[in-house]
């Protein structure tokens, strides 16, 4: 059996994309870790299936590189913006998209035939640390203490359609040793489903540094709603204002964050890498 694909990145954060218009993928969350393996796969942070949709123009189904099932993922939305419109699947420059987090609004913006960024609508973030969820009491969860590793941390805790912990840091997030207390983030008892963590250093008002540890998955060099969990944690922090671009810089690029009482938009790049096909 044979399999096409296409790999693409948001920033580097880069999935194996197929098209189940076309195409039936059995077993995805095994697929997803053999396929996401870097020395014995075609490498990846997991797999996306565009598949068609009764409610919108597509539906997402996105498997971390552990064969586990994310919710949202905003890098895979843009790339998925972009497959459809230069694969001819719609033909206009904008779509809706459905995921296990609701239906998100693509926009993109076309240069010499191609798309260059896209900006999705994320809906509202949300702040209650039950529907997160965390086992925080309360309304919501901000700046709380958190104990990791004998370490006490002040988080603040925020979904966008899966659960984030934002750090606040005073040092270059490039020093942290983050393959050793990611995990301990990701897995500590506080968070049920585990959490993606990001860690912040606040450059000015306007202007983050962020590396991320994703939930089964490990560092990624960008994670689009985790950048919309850290604008948000900021604003909520009083170190960047409501309604304003924020620039998030990532390992792997710039994304643009701007969080308004209505929504959450992020908007970024997306590239394809290559395409190919894959017998199993």
């Amino acid at each position: 059996m044979k399999l096409k694909f296409t790999k693409m990145h948001g920033c580097g954060n880069d999935y194996i994309y197929f098209n189940c218009f076309e195409q039936q993928v059995a077993d995805p969350e095994a697929l997803s870790i053999r396929l996401s393996d870097r020395h014995f796969g075609i490498g990846g942070d997991g797999i996306v299936l565009i598949c068609p949709s009764d409610v919108a123009d597509a539906k997402m189904r996105m498997f971390n590189a552990d064969g586990s099932e994310g919710k949202m993922c905003g890098n895979a939305t843009r790339c998925i913006g972009k497959y459809m419109y230069e694969h001819g699947l719609i033909s206009k420059p904008e779509m809706t998209l459905e995921t296990l987090s609701g239906i998100k609004i693509l926009k993109m913006t076309e240069q010499d035939g191609k798309i260059a960024s896209v900006r999705v609508d994320m809906g509202k973030a949300i702040l209650k640390p039950s529907e997160i969820p965390t086992r925080y009491e309360g309304d919501t969860a901000v700046s709380v203490p958190l104990t990791v590793d004998g370490t006490e941390y002040a988080v603040t805790c925020v979904s966008m359609g899966n659960p984030h912990c934002i750090v606040f840091v005073d040092q270059d997030v490039n020093t942290l040793d983050l393959p050793k207390i990611g995990p301990s983030f990701e897995n500590h008892d506080m968070f049920p489903e585990r959490i993606n963590t990001e860690f912040i250093r606040v450059i000015d008002d306007h202007t983050l540094q962020m590396r991320v540890w994703e939930r089964g998955s490990g560092e990624t060099l960008a994670c689009g709603t985790g950048a919309c969990a850290a604008a948000v944690a900021s604003v909520l922090n009083g170190y960047c204002p409501k309604g304003e671009d924020i620039t998030i810089h990532l390992i792997g690029g710039d994304l643009n964050i701007r969080y308004t009482d209505e929504a959450v938009f992020l908007t970024g790049p997306a590239t394809t890498v290559f395409e190919g096909s894959i017998e199993l």
